[in-house]
């Protein structure tokens, strides 16, 4: 009988540990030019929207513009239903830590950002729904 419990735990613990990548947003067969494309796709995007230095996004949850100065792009990438998923650290104007995810799209001979969307505020999670029903 404890053999079973021991069992049991450790195939809990293979379960948790084999999801773990999952959780930490970050794919590893996404590499080389694909992941650099992605990435520079995200900072381009950045760039073309930003205005004195500050990226404008309107978040439609908190019903306001948001001023946010970018902090850290993150290197996790995932692929979820048609888009490559990666995200960014940013402050907004009244210093407000805001998380925006990417959705960028494979273009075939390019990557290109379709949208940002604000992932957490003040490290609030916000959910939503990218996989293909």
């Amino acid at each position: 009988m404890r053999s079973i419990s021991c069992l049991s735990l450790l195939a809990v613990v293979g379960v948790i540990w084999l999801t773990v990548p999952a959780f930490a947003g970050d794919d590893p067969s996404i590499q080389g030019e694909q992941r650099a494309g992605i990435q520079q796709a995200m900072k381009h995007f950045v760039g073309e929207h930003s205005r004195d230095g500050a990226l404008l996004h309107y978040d439609p949850v908190g019903g306001e513009l948001r001023r946010l100065k970018l902090e850290e792009l993150h290197s996790g990438i995932v692929k979820k239903g048609d888009f490559y998923v990666s995200c960014a650290d940013f402050r907004d104007q009244a210093g407000t830590l805001v998380d925006v995810d990417f959705l960028v799209l494979d273009m075939g001979d390019s990557f290109h950002v379709n949208q940002a969307i604000v992932h957490a505020v003040d490290g609030e999670k916000r959910a939503y729904h990218l996989e293909s029903q």
